[in-house]
């Protein structure tokens, strides 16, 4: 199909809906205009909408076996190719609003030479990122183009949210370092943000990588190029990664031995104190019965004589301690 019409494009609740210009800016795709292979037209659109969702469901424009996936049923990183059109599927960091950035949003996107049309339900902002540089005039000009770079937006996010991690497990390391514990679920928040990344950043890399390396028709060598430095780049991220998982297992470790080591010390001290009372405990119940002959019953000064002794006693347990080095 040569030509693609302006009104089989036309959905009333598409978030975009351009055609690119060629010149890294976008013309509005208008009822009675005939998109051709020359420029490609984008649309994107919230599956989720009953217009967009209609539209995906009906338009001779896709293949059938992709429907579903751009429809939300597909959200691991994946690439397939059917005749002139691959199905992409991409994950993306979550800046929305109430939302922790590991709830990673998804992105599913159908492309051909003249056609692209991209998916989500959660707000993307990696895709914000292209849209602003469309308006500005500084934006793709092909679809490969576009494709780089949507794959660098979504690794710079990726990169920036790893980053992170590193200073807050850096933060946690040097507290620790100063017996300082952290908070209760701080570092189990922080496990799983990197274990959730790491599972859905991997297959990512590799459909860069596939990207990169597959003859699209639609990509020409430099785009390849960038999108072989994107997967990499994404791959050194995937180190860091590695790297903070071994480390927090290390820092929960570390975290156990501290406390362990903070229990043992206060048990340790409360066993020197019933030590050091101990003597004076057994004067006290020996005197305390009420039986008649208790020495000193009938002098006025028993009691602090009693008591001076006692003192005596303790600071010979204490001092008998202190040589033994037990305290």
């Amino acid at each position: 199909m040569n030509v693609i019409e302006g009104r089989e494009l036309q959905v009333p609740d598409a978030v975009y809906a351009y055609q690119l210009d060629g010149k890294g800016g976008t013309t509005p795709i208008n009822d009675d205009d005939q998109a051709t292979c020359a420029q490609p037209c984008w649309l994107h659109l919230d599956y989720e909408k009953p217009a967009s969702a209609e539209w995906l469901a009906t338009t001779p424009l896709l293949p059938d076996a992709f429907r579903e996936a751009l429809s939300g049923e597909s959200s691991r990183p994946r690439v397939n190719r059917l005749g002139e059109g691959t199905m992409i599927t991409l994950r993306g960091i979550n800046f929305n609003v109430d939302s922790r950035p590991d709830q990673l949003v998804t992105f599913r996107v159908y492309m051909t030479d003249k056609l692209i049309i991209s998916t989500r339900h959660r707000k993307v902002y990696s895709i914000d990122e292209v849209v602003n540089g469309l308006q500005n005039g500084s934006g793709p000009t092909t679809s490969g183009n576009w494709l780089v770079e949507i794959a660098d937006a979504l690794t710079d996010h990726a990169s920036e949210f790893i980053e992170d991690l590193h200073d807050k497990i850096i933060d946690l390391e040097d507290a620790l370092l100063e017996q300082q514990i952290p908070e209760r679920g701080q570092l189990a928040l922080i496990r799983k943000q990197l274990i959730v990344l790491r599972r859905y950043m991997a297959p990512q890399r590799d459909v860069f990588s596939r990207l990169a390396n597959e003859r699209l028709p639609w990509m020409d060598d430099d785009d390849r190029r960038r999108m072989q430095g994107i997967a990499d780049r994404l791959g050194r991220g995937l180190d860091d990664l590695d790297g903070g998982v071994a480390r927090t297992a290390i820092l929960s470790d570390e975290i156990t031995t501290v406390m362990a080591d903070a229990m043992n010390r206060r048990t340790y001290t409360m066993s020197l104190m019933a030590m050091v009372f101990l003597p004076t405990t057994f004067l006290t119940g020996l005197f305390g019965v009420n039986l008649g002959g208790i020495p000193g019953s009938d002098s006025p000064v028993a009691f602090a004589f009693f008591c001076s002794m006692l003192l005596a006693l303790v600071c010979g347990v204490a001092w008998w301690l202190k040589r033994s080095r037990w305290l």
